[in-house]
């Protein structure tokens, strides 16, 4: 994606002021939805878009030096809901994303003078570092304050896990909107029809999963495998940026495919250890839908099926972007080689070495005429 020229009048409505103008259209309509918390008429359908659905309460008793007291602690599940939620906070996204590409990305562009290839990668790049990076760190949190990384039971002790914590809950439903977020921002960023279908291959595969993981109550599992990949995609656009500042600096690129590697291998290890053996073992054993209970053969082999697919994929993906990387340094290797040739040629002509071109001192010595 080239930088965005704005024209100074656009017809309202048009394709062109829609695109120019798409984040301040959604920043109203995200508003509406603030301001109808203000008023009593609209503040419940306006929470039903911006407060976390399908809470449920839980008393615990605790023991204090006073004596024991109940505790109440809230705990959330998915349900139908959570497609309002999902839409308002991918308005957010939208908002999210223009302000990082206009505040950042594009100043940045402007000093760099990249080809429009580059410069659309580079866009890609950052938005993804950006969004990488936060959950990341949201979900890494999440891990340690749940306990999830002390023990591999952890991931399926427990199922079918229909309750989650604040955290959890509103990080899947952050991560649902952002990845919808995506199939508009196809038709605002004017993607080329020759990438769309990679875009939105590369859109669904997210949204499957995740939602996946969600609605099937796996989402220990899905939040560890979600930070794990995180992390090594941040790594390589990351590293993607540092090459389009500086194209020496590839180092970036060597960490990741290592760390690619071990990242794929730990997902398929385990999705097996927790589908394929701790499920399997579990004593409650579904369908039950009542209790969100969907641990039974076909299911478990969908989904292992399913992450074996997409691993496969990716590593596939992986290869093919390793061989265009190996093609390109050697054809940069040949560009001195020839280079040195055909100035050895040029030399060669201009001094007359295959032919009597020139006056140098490879050149045929000239007879001097006689004087009469």
């Amino acid at each position: 994606m080239g930088i965005r020229k704005k024209n100074k009048n656009p017809p309202i409505l048009s394709h062109d002021f829609i695109i120019q103008n798409h984040a301040d259209i959604v920043s109203c309509i995200a508003l509406l939805f603030v301001v109808g918390l203000l008023f009593e008429v609209t503040s419940h359908v306006a929470g039903l878009f911006i407060t976390v659905q399908h809470n449920v309460t839980i008393s615990t008793n605790a023991a204090f030096p006073e004596g024991p007291e109940e505790l109440a602690v809230n705990y959330f599940h998915h349900g139908p809901k959570d497609m309002a939620t999902v839409f308002f906070y991918m308005l957010i996204a939208i908002i999210f994303h223009a302000v990082i590409q206009e505040c950042l990305l594009d100043k940045i562009n402007r000093k760099m003078h990249l080809s429009k290839i580059k410069h659309t990668k580079f866009d890609e790049s950052g938005q993804l570092s950006a969004f990488y990076l936060l959950s990341c760190g949201w979900g890494t949190s999440i891990l340690f304050s749940e306990n999830l990384l002390s023990s591999p039971v952890n991931l399926w002790e427990g199922y079918p896990h229909t309750l989650m914590p604040f955290q959890m809950k509103f990080f899947y439903i952050w991560q649902l909107a952002y990845w919808f977020h995506a199939l508009p921002e196809l038709y605002f960023q004017k993607t080329k029809n020759e990438d769309v279908p990679r875009q939105l291959l590369y859109i669904s595969l997210y949204l499957v999963h995740i939602g996946g993981a969600y609605v099937l109550n796996l989402n220990r599992l899905g939040l560890v495998l979600m930070v794990l990949h995180y992390y090594v995609e941040l790594l390589f656009h990351v590293s993607r940026l540092i090459y389009f500042s500086n194209e020496n600096h590839q180092a970036g690129f060597a960490v990741w495919a290592v760390l690619f590697v071990i990242g794929r291998l730990l997902t398929l290890s385990l999705s097996v250890l927790t589908v394929g053996f701790g499920l399997a073992g579990a004593e409650q054993q579904g369908p039950y839908l009542a209790t969100g209970n969907f641990n039974m053969p076909l299911i478990r082999v969908t989904v292992l099926g399913g992450i074996c697919t997409t691993q496969a994929f990716m590593v596939w993906k992986f290869i093919n972007f390793q061989l265009r990387r190996w093609r390109e340094f050697q054809q940069q290797l040949r560009r001195p080689a020839a280079s040195k040739s055909r100035s050895r040629r040029d030399r060669g002509g201009v001094n007359g070495v295959n032919g009597a071109l020139g006056s140098g001192p490879d050149s045929p010595r000239t007879r001097k005429e006689k004087s009469s």
